[in-house]
């Protein structure tokens, strides 16, 4: 390497925290100017304050019980640091790691929870005055998400990297994000769905009052519940899928060098990538504009990646003298971009796939499921195949290398695409609060139309963050595989090796029994708040307005079904690779690639199945089939309610799945060799 390449590199490794600095000073920059916006009137102020308190008390709640499991684990590393080669430092990038990930996900729900009642109000001046508050309250955590995330890894890769296990240890870090996220996802979801599915069947179908009526008893729980499930828990889930990219990329060049042929340039390649992606996302901010909703957040989705393409071009040729690992990225980045307009398609309402699901409910519930279930596995096919392709060609273009890259091309722009997702909830919950607070006909209709925006972009932010999964653990497991081969150990990867298909049987039905589990605790805390709901209807008085609703109450019951039934999921994804790992490592790789494939499919088909019941559900409020209190629209109700735990807990936390347990499996690698 010559002099002024050198210095070059010296200098754009400085690029790295001072992109994660920039992000997050951004970040402060967009909560205060959202805080020093108008809330509205008394009305919109206390509705808006008690769904912060119920978050901030949910969050207090599960991050009790996630401490214990931090403890736990934290003791299990320094306790295998004695018998194993695993070093002690990975306890400590473990603890970080999941620190940072609670952060990320808490400082995104906190602005969320405040700027909710400030989109409502900003719609009474205009409509693109409420988007801007909303997308600037998704800006935070998303900017929050790639500041925190490229920090902890940049900084633990620069203190341990001429440590002999420095990917032990970077691998710790993404542990720790992992399992938080697993929690944050599992019990968000959990929370979300029971209060929604209480407040739809009982307040909507039964007693025939509108979603978010203020005499519903769990409307209050429900909107917390977007809080906790679609900010927190998502921003906790594409933490860990940003980090576990960069570290698959980090840790690859490290051991792989001479088989990517680009120099010793590849290490700090993947920082800079990601840290030219957060420059991208801030920039494309300001493509946010324009008179139609949608086509304004599409400005900014596309913006960035035309911006990050170009500077990611020139990085990658002056860097590592090579186009090809450019490539790599940009099939990650396009298709990410695939999966999400694959999801748009099927989920929109504007899109015939949730038409045809909202005309089937003419003949009732049964047959809008069955239209709805046929969509949702439809809708596994292109990013099937998107995925498919992306990783052959990444492998083509710089090998195992490639394929991390691609991941890490895929979340680069994460930025504003988490932006757009975030975005959603928000806009939700100001639908919510402009009928909660009696604002008219004309806010209401704006805030829905802000809402049915959001509801498409938070479907796409699923499909993205399914999508970027697949490939992240993808990358993982192919570092595993590097990982043990460079312990110089021999291992046979054949599918006629019987411990190979014994892990691909376990993998393969590892997805279905999580989703049984989370849909079934949805199915338990959603029950409890059916009879809760009802009780108070009969006894209370309140559709007869002689009683007011109990929402604390309501608020209590999802809390403690959330967080007794997150528990066992989270623990299952964590302890079965290991036990796997310890019987055979040719049976784990084949239980991580089973997994991956099975949960990967199964994520898509829940998460678009979910969102077109959504969606066709809205088609028929917004006037179609008889539109509000109609057969039909009852019908679609019922598809809705079956379609939201699918959406919101059990597919989004496959994701998380098939990723924890390929990160667990790279940090018990030591512990594995011992019985090999």
């Amino acid at each position: 390497m010559d002099g002024v390449n050198k210095m070059t590199l010296d200098i754009l490794g400085l690029m790295t925290p001072l992109a994660g600095m920039i992000s997050l000073i951004v970040a402060g920059y967009l909560s205060y100017s959202i805080l020093k916006k108008p809330s509205g009137t008394t009305k919109m102020k206390k509705v808006s304050q008690d769904i912060y308190k119920g978050a901030m008390a949910f969050l207090k709640e599960e991050y009790k019980i996630m401490s214990v499991f931090i403890i736990g684990v934290i003791i299990a590393l320094f306790l295998a640091s004695f018998y194993t080669d695993l070093p002690r430092e990975t306890a400590l990038s473990f603890f970080t790691g999941a620190i940072f990930s609670a952060l990320a996900g808490n400082i995104g729900m906190r602005i969320a929870t405040h700027a909710n009642v400030r989109t409502t109000e900003g719609v009474k001046d205009n409509i693109m005055s409420g988007l801007l508050t909303a997308f600037s309250s998704g800006a935070v955590m998303g900017l929050t998400v790639v500041g925190l995330g490229i920090l902890g890894v940049y900084v633990f890769y620069v203190l341990f990297q001429d440590h002999s296990e420095v990917g032990s240890i970077l691998f710790g870090f993404g542990f720790g994000a992992s399992s938080i996220a697993l929690f944050a996802r599992v019990g968000g979801g959990i929370y979300t769905k029971s209060a929604d599915v209480g407040a739809d069947l009982v307040g909507k179908v039964e007693a025939g009052i509108p979603e978010d009526d203020p005499r519903n008893p769990a409307v209050i729980a429900d909107s917390v519940g977007d809080n906790v499930g679609d900010v927190a828990g998502m921003g906790a889930d594409l933490f860990e899928s940003y980090v576990d990219s960069i570290i698959s990329a980090v840790i690859l060049a490290i051991i792989g060098i001479s088989l990517s042929g680009f120099g010793e340039n590849s290490e700090m390649y993947p920082f800079i990538i990601a840290s030219l992606g957060i420059f991208s996302s801030i920039a494309a901010m300001i493509f946010v504009r324009g008179k139609n909703v949608y086509t304004a957040m599409r400005n900014g989705l596309f913006g960035s990646a035309i911006i990050f393409g170009s500077l990611s071009l020139i990085a990658t040729f002056y860097l590592l003298d090579s186009f090809l690992p450019f490539y790599a990225l940009l099939v990650g980045l396009i298709d990410g971009l695939i999966i999400g307009l694959s999801t748009e398609y099927f989920t929109s309402d504007q899109r015939r796939p949730a038409q045809k699901i909202a005309e089937a409910a003419q003949t009732g519930s049964g047959t809008n499921i069955i239209q709805g279930m046929s969509m949702g596995m439809y809708s596994v096919f292109i990013p099937s195949i998107a995925t498919a392709v992306a990783m052959v060609l990444a492998y083509t273009y710089a090998d195992f290398y490639g394929i991390a890259l691609a991941a890490v091309g895929m979340l680069s722009t994460l930025g504003i695409s988490l932006a757009t997702d975030c975005y959603g909830p928000v806009a939700d919950n100001a639908a919510g609060i402009a009928e909660m607070a009696n604002l008219g006909d004309k806010v209401r209709r704006d805030t829905e139309s802000l809402d049915a925006v959001g509801n498409t972009t938070a479907a796409m932010g699923k499909g993205f963050a399914i999508g970027s999964a697949a490939i992240t653990a993808l990358a993982l497991i192919f570092t595993f595989v590097r990982s043990i081969e460079e312990a110089s150990v021999t291992v046979e990867l054949n599918i006629t090796v019987p411990e190979v298909m014994a892990g691909l049987f376990i993998g393969g039905m590892l997805p279905f029994l999580f989703s049984a589990l989370t849909l079934g605790a949805v199915g338990r805390a959603a029950g409890k708040m059916v009879n809760e709901v009802r009780r108070q209807f009969q006894e209370l008085g309140i559709l007869e307005n002689k009683g007011k609703p109990d929402y604390e109450q309501c608020v209590t019951i999802a809390t403690r079904g959330a967080l007794r039934e997150m528990i066992l999921p989270t623990l299952l994804a964590v302890i079965v690779p290991v036990v796997v790992g310890i019987w055979k490592i040719e049976a784990l790789i084949g239980l991580l690639a089973g997994a991956t494939v099975t949960g990967f499919l199964l994520a898509i088909f829940l998460a678009n199945a979910g969102g077109a019941w959504d969606n066709a559900k809205k088609y028929i409020e917004a006037g179609h089939y008889g539109g509000k209190g109609s057969f039909a629209h009852k019908a679609a109700v019922v598809g809705d309610t079956v379609g939201d735990p699918c959406k919101d807990t059990s597919g989004p936390s496959l994701n998380i799945l098939i990723k924890l347990m390929s990160i667990v499996s790279l940090v018990f690698i030591p512990l594995f060799l011992e019985f090999h």
